[in-house]
C-alpha cells in the first residue's frame, strides 16, 4: 500500500533568492531599495559639492538672526527685531489660519451648492450650476486678485466715517457708516469689536512663545462643554432605545454648552473693546487686512464649487428608494436629506473632500500676489531674499507642507473610518 507523506523541504541555498518565486520579489525589492538609497547619497553628494564650489554650505543658523521686516497680520507678538525663526512661525500661524477658516467656509457653502443643485426648482438649480461652472474654470489667482481690488477700491476711506460738529450740527449725516455701528470697513482693512478682560489670568512664554492662559482656560472649558453635551445626547439616545421616550435635552444642552463659558468670562470682567476713529484710522478692536479677506472669500468659492460636486455625486450615488422609505414614513425632504440621505453619502463624499482640504492648505501660497504673508511669504518669500539661504528655506517649507498634509490626511482618514458602513 502507498501511502501520501509531506514532499521533503529543501533547503535555503542562494541561488533561491534568483530562481524560486517565493523570494525572487523580496531580492527585487532590495536592488531597488539599494539603488534609491545609491541616488539619494549620489544626490546629497552633489549638492553639497556644488554649495562647496560657490563657498556655501548648508547651515540652519539663519533661523536666529534679526528677521528685520515687518508682518501686518500677526496672530503672536512680532516685531522687526525678531528672529527669522519667529517670522516663519508667525507665517505658519497666517497658513493655519487661513486654511482653517477656507476649509470650513468652502465646507459649508459646498454642501449647500451641492444639495440646491439637485433641487426641483428648475431656476435654483440653474444659477448653481452657472455659479460652478463660473468660479472653477476661473484660475484660482485670478479670483483671488478680484476680489482684493474689490475689497481694497470699493470701500470708503477711514475719513469717510468722520462726524464734526459742524456736521452735527447741520444734521448732516457721514459719507459712511458703520456697519451695526461697531464693524469698519475701509480701503485699509476691516475693524472688528475685541474681547477684552479686566482680570486676564497672564501668561506664560513656551518655547519663546507667549501662550495666553485666559484664552487657553477659555478653549478647556469649551472642550469640556461640548463633551458634556456629547455625554448627554449619549445618555438621552440609550434611555430612547431602552424605553421608546427620548427625555427633554435641549434646555440642557443649552446650559451645558453656554453656562460654563459665560460665568467663567463674568467672572474675568469680560467687555468689548470697540473700534474708534482716531486721526488717520480706526484705532482699537480688532483690525483684519483686507488681504486676509480676500484670501479666505476667494479659497471659498472657488473651492466650494468642488466640494459642491463631490457631495452631488455622493447624493447621487444614495439609492432613490432611501428618500421614497423616509416619505413613506413621513420624514419631511429637509430631515430626510440630513437624517437619512447625507450620512450615507458621506463614504463617498470624505475622499475627495480630503483632496480639497489639501489643496486649499497648500493654495494659500497664492496670497504672496496680494501681499499676505503667510508661511510662503515668510520663510519661503523675504527670508528666502535677505539670508541668501535658497535651499534651507525651500527643504523646510516642503518638510512643513508634507507634515500639514499628512496631518489633514490622517484626521480625515480617521473620520473616515468613523462613518463607513459598518459589518454586523
Amino acid at each position: 500500500m502507498t501511502l501520501a507523506i509531506d514532499a521533503p523541504k529543501d533547503h535555503f541555498r542562494l541561488s533561491m533568492l534568483v530562481y524560486d518565486t517565493r523570494y525572487r520579489s523580496y531580492t527585487i525589492q532590495f536592488i531597488v531599495l539599494l539603488l534609491f538609497f545609491a541616488f539619494l547619497v549620489w544626490l546629497t553628494n552633489n549638492t553639497i559639492a556644488n554649495l562647496a564650489m560657490r563657498d556655501k554650505d548648508i547651515n540652519f543658523d539663519f533661523l536666529f538672526n534679526r528677521a528685520g521686516y515687518d508682518i501686518d497680520q500677526q496672530l503672536i507678538p512680532y516685531t522687526n527685531d525678531s528672529t527669522h525663526g519667529r517670522a516663519l512661525f508667525v507665517g505658519l500661524l497666517n497658513t493655519l489660519v487661513v486654511a482653517f477658516f477656507g476649509c470650513l467656509f468652502a465646507t459649508i457653502l459646498g454642501v449647500f451648492v451641492g444639495i440646491l443643485r439637485l433641487s426641483k426648482n428648475w431656476l435654483v438649480a440653474r444659477l448653481m450650476t452657472v455659479y460652478i461652472e463660473v468660479f472653477r474654470n476661473v484660475p484660482l489667482l485670478l479670483w483671488i486678485i478680484l476680489t482684493f481690488v474689490v475689497f481694497s477700491e470699493t470701500r470708503p476711506q477711514p475719513k469717510d466715517f468722520r462726524v464734526t460738529d459742524e456736521m452735527i450740527a447741520a444734521g448732516q449725516e457721514p459719507a459712511a457708516n458703520m456697519l451695526f455701528g461697531v464693524i469698519a470697513v475701509t480701503n485699509r482693512g476691516s475693524s472688528f469689536p475685541a474681547p477684552l478682560v479686566d482680570r486676564p489670568l497672564g501668561t506664560v512664554t513656551i518655547a519663546t512663545v507667549p501662550v495666553n492662559l485666559t484664552v487657553v482656560a477659555t478653549l478647556a472649558i469649551l472642550l469640556a462643554s461640548i463633551w458634556g453635551n456629547i455625554v448627554l445626547r449619549r445618555r438621552a439616545k440609550a434611555v430612547q432605545e431602552a424605553t421608546g421616550d427620548r427625555p427633554v435635552t435641549w434646555w440642557k444642552s443649552l446650559l451645558i454648552l453656554f453656562a460654563p463659558v459665560i460665568l467663567f468670562l463674568a467672572a474675568l470682567g469680560f467687555h468689548w473693546d470697540y473700534p474708534a476713529l482716531k486721526g488717520f484710522n480706526f484705532q482699537g478692536g480688532i483690525t483684519v487686512a483686507h488681504s486676509f479677506t480676500a484670501l479666505v472669500v476667494a479659497l471659498t468659492l472657488y473651492s466650494a464649487t468642488y466640494i459642491a460636486e463631490a457631495v452631488r455625486a455622493g447624493i447621487m450615488a444614495i439609492s432613490r428608494g432611501q428618500s421614497e422609505a423616509s416619505f413613506a414614513l413621513g420624514l419631511r425632504p429637509g430631515r430626510t436629506m440630513s437624517l437619512i440621505v447625507l450620512p450615507q453619502a458621506l463614504r463617498v463624499i470624505i475622499p475627495p473632500l480630503i483632496s480639497q482640504y489639501l489643496n486649499i492648505t497648500k493654495n494659500t501660497t497664492l496670497g504672496m500676489a496680494i501681499s499676505y504673508l503667510d508661511l510662503k511669504g515668510t520663510l519661503g518669500g523675504i527670508t528666502l531674499n535677505q539670508t541668501g539661504r535658497e535651499l534651507e528655506c525651500m527643504l523646510l517649507m516642503m518638510l512643513i507642507y508634507l507634515c500639514l498634509s499628512l496631518m489633514i490626511s490622517a484626521a480625515m482618514n480617521v473620520f473616515n473610518a468613523a462613518v463607513k458602513l459598518k459589518e454586523r
